[in-house]
């Protein structure tokens, strides 16, 4: 399986932000944020796994910045890291300003996929080769955070956990 690069997987998607999708403050709701990562992400994996892909976890989601009612919302996702037969996707938002057309990050998260056959069976996913500096500081951090998540599910031991221990020492 041959390894591919993170730019392969990239999933653009941008839209309005409607009324039917905001809070009483008229901001969008995290919620309809949410399922638009995860449309995205979900693209991006599967781009990469050339395969069928089900949301493993939801690693980390902050908002940074309301989303106000009109806004031109884009949200970036790219596959991070791939392991055996799970990935980890990126996923950058971004709003535009109406007047001047500059974007501004408002939102990240860290998703994790599965690639599976037609059974639902894990299977098999190509590596990722990151080419850019922040691809390089993603895919690293990436080997952390599955440590971590591992280690907090009572998974692995904390003797096995040899890049958080690598922060410490």
């Amino acid at each position: 399986m041959n390894p591919k690069h993170p730019s392969e997987s990239l999933t653009i998607l941008t839209d309005l932000v409607l009324p039917s999708e905001t809070n009483p403050l008229n901001n969008l709701f995290g919620g309809e944020l949410l399922a638009r990562m995860d449309r995205a992400a979900s693209i991006a994996a599967r781009r990469h796994s050339r395969r069928i892909v089900v949301t493993a976890s939801v690693n980390h989601v902050a908002f940074n910045r309301a989303i106000s009612l009109g806004s031109v919302v884009t949200v970036e996702a790219k596959v991070s890291r791939s392991f055996k037969s799970s990935m980890e996707v990126f996923i950058d938002v971004w709003v535009e300003d109406r007047e001047s057309g500059n974007r501004t990050k408002a939102n990240e998260a860290i998703y994790t996929f599965v690639a599976v056959d037609d059974t639902g069976r894990p299977v098999e996913v190509p590596a990722i080769v990151p080419e850019t500096e922040l691809e390089i500081q993603r895919f690293d951090a990436a080997l952390r955070r599955k440590q971590l998540s591992l280690l907090l599910a009572g998974k692995i031991k904390p003797t096995d956990a040899t890049e958080l221990k690598a922060l410490f020492v």
